[in-house]
C-alpha cells in the first residue's frame, strides 16, 4: 500500500505540477500587469471596508475563513520539512510562488464570487460552481467536487492534526489518542454550527494566532538582528547553488520550496475561492484583492517568520539525496514542527515547546474548520437537498474520524495522503483558471476604470451579459 501510495504522489507532483504552478503565476502577473504589486493598498482598505449581510459574511471575515485554511500546519511544519529537505534555499522560492501565487489567487477568488449562488439563505461557491457555469462542463466539475470532498473530508485534516498530536505530546506529554478525542470533540461543536459559528470563530481567533506567533518571531528576529544580512545571504546563495554546502540539494530546494509553498498559501489549489465567494461585496475584484493579500499573509509572513527562526538560531537538519544528512544539528529530532520548538526553545528555554505547541493547534485547528466548510460547500454542490442532509452527516463524521486518525498515524503517511489531495486539486483548478481568466480580466478592467473615475466600484453584468451570473445583474 506504501509504495502505491508513493508511485501515486510522484505521478501527482512531478516536475510538471511544479512549472504549471509557476508558469501560471508568471503568465497572470503579466497578463493582469502586477496586481498583486500595484493594488497593494487597495488590497488593505478593502480588507476593513465591507459589511456582513444574511446572505453573505463580511470582507474580512471571508479573509479570516481562508487565512484559516491557509496559516496551518505548513506554516510551521511545513517550513521545517522545506528545509530539512531542499535546504534554506527553498525559502526564497517559497517567496516566489508567494508573490506570483498571489496573482493566480486573485483570478481563483473572482471566479469564486462571479458565479456565486445562493444556496439555503448563503453564498456558496468555488471551483466547481465556476467550472460548471463557466466552463459548462458538469463533468469537470463533479471531478473537481468530488476530489475536494476526499481531499478537504478526509485525506488533509489528518495532516493538520498529526502535527499538533506530535507538538502537544512533545510539549506537554499527552498521548496523541487523547489529543485526537480533544481535537474531534470540539470541532465537532463548532462545525455543527455552520459557516456562520465557523467564520464568526476564524474572525477572532486567526488574527490573535497570528499576531502572537509573528510577535514571538519578531522577538527572535530583534535578539539575532545582526544575522539578518548573513541569513538573507544563504537563503539566496542556497537557491541558486552558489553555496556549496548545500550543492547535493539544489535542484530539491526549488521543488521543494514551490510545493510546501503551495501547500501553505494554497494559492492555486482552489480552496479559498470557496471562502471568497462567500463575501458580501459589490464587485467580484473586491474579493480577489483581499484574497491575493491572504497569500502574503500566509508565506511573507508567518512563513518568513518561522524561516528565520530556525535559521537564526541553526535549528535544524537537512538530508542527503544520496542518504545520510548535508547538515544535521538535531541528531534526535524528525523533520517537522519539532525544528521550530527547538528554534524558540534556543532563546526560551522554558516556553519554547509549549508555545509552538499551542500556536501550532491554533494554527492546524482553525485549518481543519476550513476544509470542513470547503467539503460541505462542494456537497451543496453534488446532492440535492434530502441527499444533502445525510452526506454532510456522513461528511461530519468522516472528518472527525480522520482528524482521530492523524493524530495516532505517523508523519510520513499523514502527509503524502494530504500532498496527493492538494496536488489533485491544483491540476483540476488550474487548468480551469487559465481557461477562464479572460473574463476575470474583462472584470479587472472594469475595475480599474472606475477606480480612476475616483468610485467605489460596482460591478452590472447587464453590461458584459457573462452568462450564468444571475447574482450580478440589475434587475
Amino acid at each position: 500500500m506504501d509504495n502505491l501510495i508513493d508511485k501515486i504522489y510522484n505521478i501527482i507532483w512531478s516536475d510538471a505540477l511544479v512549472y504549471l504552478c509557476l508558469l501560471t503565476g508568471i503568465y497572470f502577473t503579466i497578463r493582469f500587469r502586477l496586481p498583486q504589486l500595484l493594488q497593494i493598498r487597495e488590497m488593505i482598505r478593502l480588507l476593513f471596508n465591507s459589511n456582513s449581510s444574511d446572505k453573505g459574511i463580511s470582507s474580512f471575515q471571508a479573509f479570516s475563513l481562508a487565512i484559516s485554511g491557509r496559516v496551518g500546519t505548513g506554516n510551521i511544519a511545513g517550513v521545517a520539512t522545506a528545509i530539512a529537505m531542499g535546504g534554506p534555499g527553498a525559502v526564497f522560492w517559497m517567496w516566489i510562488i508567494a508573490f506570483l501565487g498571489s496573482a493566480s489567487a486573485i483570478v481563483e477568488a473572482t471566479l469564486g464570487q462571479m458565479y456565486k449562488e445562493v444556496n439555503d439563505g448563503e453564498y456558496r461557491g468555488g471551483p466547481a460552481f465556476y467550472i460548471l457555469k463557466g466552463l459548462r462542463s458538469k463533468a469537470f466539475a463533479w471531478t473537481f467536487a468530488v476530489v475536494t470532498i476526499i481531499s478537504t473530508g478526509f485525506l488533509l485534516p489528518g495532516v493538520q492534526s498529526n502535527s499538533i498530536s506530535t507538538a502537544v505530546e512533545s510539549a506537554f506529554h499527552v498521548s496523541p489518542s487523547i489529543t485526537g478525542v480533544a481535537i474531534a470533540g470540539l470541532l465537532a461543536i463548532i462545525i455543527i454550527g455552520g459557516v456562520k459559528r465557523i467564520s464568526t470563530v476564524a474572525e477572532y481567533v486567526v488574527p490573535f494566532m497570528a499576531g502572537a506567533y509573528i510577535l514571538m518571531a519578531l522577538v527572535i528576529i530583534g535578539l539575532n538582528f545582526g544575522q539578518i544580512p548573513a541569513v538573507l545571504s544563504l537563503i539566496i546563495k542556497a537557491a541558486f547553488n552558489m553555496e556549496a554546502t548545500f550543492g547535493a540539494v539544489a535542484g530539491m530546494a526549488i521543488s521543494w520550496g514551490v510545493k510546501r509553498g503551495i501547500y501553505s498559501n494554497e494559492a492555486g489549489q482552489g480552496t479559498a475561492p470557496h471562502a471568497a465567494a462567500a463575501a458580501e461585496v459589490s464587485h467580484p475584484i473586491k474579493q480577489g484583492l483581499v484574497q491575493g493579500f491572504s497569500v502574503y499573509v500566509d508565506t511573507l509572513f508567518v512563513c518568513t517568520a518561522t524561516a528565520l527562526m530556525i535559521l537564526f538560531t541553526g535549528q535544524y537538519n537537512v538530508e542527503n539525496p544520496e542518504g545520510g544528512f548535508i547538515v544535521q544539528h538535531l541528531p534526535a529530532t524528525e523533520m517537522g514542527p519539532g525544528f521550530t520548538q527547538q528554534a524558540v526553545s534556543h532563546h526560551f528555554p522554558s516556553i519554547g515547546d509549549a508555545f509552538v505547541a499551542i500556536a501550532l493547534a491554533f494554527f492546524a485547528f482553525t485549518t481543519i474548520m476550513a476544509y470542513y466548510y470547503i467539503a460541505e460547500t462542494n456537497i451543496s454542490f453534488v446532492a440535492r437537498k434530502m441527499q444533502k442532509v445525510r452526506l454532510v452527516w456522513v461528511l461530519r463524521i468522516l472528518i472527525l474520524g480522520s482528524v482521530y486518525l492523524g493524530c495516532v498515524s505517523t508523519a510520513k503517511s499523514a502527509w503524502t495522503l494530504g500532498d496527493i489531495g492538494v496536488g489533485l486539486m491544483a491540476w483540476l483548478n488550474l487548468i480551469a483558471i487559465l481557461l477562464l481568466h479572460k473574463k476575470v480580466l474583462a472584470l479587472y478592467d472594469d475595475y480599474r476604470q472606475q477606480q480612476k473615475a475616483k468610485q467605489d466600484p460596482v460591478f452590472d453584468n447587464s453590461k458584459y451579459r457573462f452568462p450564468n451570473m444571475d447574482l450580478w445583474s440589475k434587475k
